[in-house]
């Protein structure tokens, strides 16, 4: 579990949900997560935040007409208008351009070359969520494309990622974004998987202290089961959907094998 006080430049800052019911998904994940949600702010559209502990972690709102129920990522930038030029001049599309949030700080909201959305963040008083890997809390965010070179230099020109590969074969073609020696995100080539019609796209992983209880709690809230869990060099995974029907992934730490 990471404490984190400053957002990153280039990296996952912050996450929101925008939910067409938003008195059903307060209730689902503060009883999944133990999130605590504060009261809408009507200076801004009824936004407002939900906290885990006395760390901020996630945003959420209704979501506008017409607008999927979605889970969104923002990166942190230092330069939100360099951040949206480069975007353009690298073949990203913004759709959102630099808005001022009072003294919160800077939002813009960009689809990138391969199609998928992602929000950018300048940080002014508001870091971004204030925890990471303990239960509850984001633990992993990852792209999914089917044009992975492209995502690649992409996030490298436009947020200066520095990545390192972690596999490169026909099955598997997995890069992360590296900072120091920490891990912040990964992009996956899903050209051999990603259905027809769904376009590529974010998703975030919370951690959990247990992937399968959580899936049970899920399931009694009212939410579903996408894809259960399954041990992986990278903790037990899982997909799972909220009592609004939003998707969403889990992580945490494999099964322990029986011992003769």
């Amino acid at each position: 579990m990471t404490i984190r006080d400053k957002a990153i430049t280039g990296t996952p800052c912050w996450i929101e949900l925008d939910s067409s019911d938003v008195a059903k998904s307060r209730e689902f994940y503060g009883q999944l997560f133990g999130w605590t949600a504060q009261e809408p702010n009507e200076e801004f559209g009824g936004y407002f935040n939900y906290s885990l502990g006395d760390a901020l972690i996630a945003g959420g709102m209704k979501a506008p007409e017409g607008m999927p129920d979605v889970w969104s990522i923002y990166l942190a930038t230092d330069d939100i208008k360099r951040t949206l030029d480069d975007a353009r001049a690298h073949g990203g599309q913004v759709i959102v351009e630099a808005m001022p949030v009072g003294d919160l700080g800077v939002m813009g909201f960009l689809i990138d070359p391969t199609g998928a959305s992602i929000g950018v963040w300048q940080p002014g008083e508001h870091q971004g969520f204030g925890k990471i890997g303990e239960h509850g809390a984001p633990g992993w965010f990852e792209l999914h494309t089917r044009e992975y070179e492209k995502a690649l230099d992409f996030y490298r020109a436009v947020f200066g990622w520095k990545t390192q590969t972690e596999a490169d074969t026909e099955e598997f073609r997995y890069t992360t974004l590296v900072v120091g020696e920490e891990q912040h995100a990964g992009v996956m080539d899903a050209s051999a998987f990603l259905p027809e019609g769904v376009p590529a796209h974010w998703s975030v992983y919370f951690a959990v202290d247990d992937t399968d209880a959580a899936l049970a709690k899920i399931d009694e809230l009212g939410g579903s089961t996408v894809m259960p869990a399954e041990d992986t060099p990278y903790g037990r995974l899982a997909v799972a959907a909220d009592s609004g029907g939003v998707q969403f992934k889990l992580v945490g730490p494999n099964e322990q094998m029986p011992t003769k």
